[in-house]
């Protein structure tokens, strides 16, 4: 997950834990890290600590390297396209919505503004994401599994 506002972070990462599901969390707060974690470089050069992600949720306004451009870089880097990006911000703006999907994002969720409604959404997810899906290889560790007991989601 790469989302600048830890409040936002803490309150998916309670969220899953309350929904149950066996999702491993890793979190960055800009655009820039996001693409250091990819990547793996500097401190996320470790797999242990930067495993490849199942899933990116990315926020649209970040500091150093906004969302969009992340998307972006994603997008056209062959490493890394396969990786389902869903874009999770406050913002409902057309404009928005409109340029990520060209950009290529997977889906563009706008963040409930009740805890209760962001478990719903995080249950919903979880099952669509990680029990229905099914993910290209690479995406989930290298094999697709029939259904993941674990994901990593960033």
């Amino acid at each position: 997950m790469a989302d600048d506002d830890e409040d936002d972070s803490m309150l998916i990462r309670e969220a899953i834990t309350v929904s149950q599901l066996h999702i491993d969390l890793h979190t960055v707060s800009n655009g820039e890290e996001l693409m250091d974690y990819l990547h793996r470089r500097g401190h996320y050069a470790d797999n242990t600590v930067a495993p490849r992600p199942s899933l990116i949720l990315l926020d649209l306004n970040m500091p150093k390297k906004n969302g969009l451009e992340v998307l972006k870089e994603i997008k056209t880097d062959p490493e890394l396209k396969t990786i389902p990006v869903i874009v999770l911000t406050t913002s409902k703006a057309e404009e928005n919505i409109h340029h990520t999907y060209s950009l290529g994002a997977n889906s563009y969720i706008v963040k409930p503004m009740t805890f209760s409604a962001l478990v719903e959404l995080i249950e919903t997810f979880g099952k669509y994401w990680f029990e229905t899906v099914e993910l290209p290889l690479g995406v989930v560790g290298g094999e697709n599994e029939e259904k993941p007991n674990q994901s990593s989601t960033h």
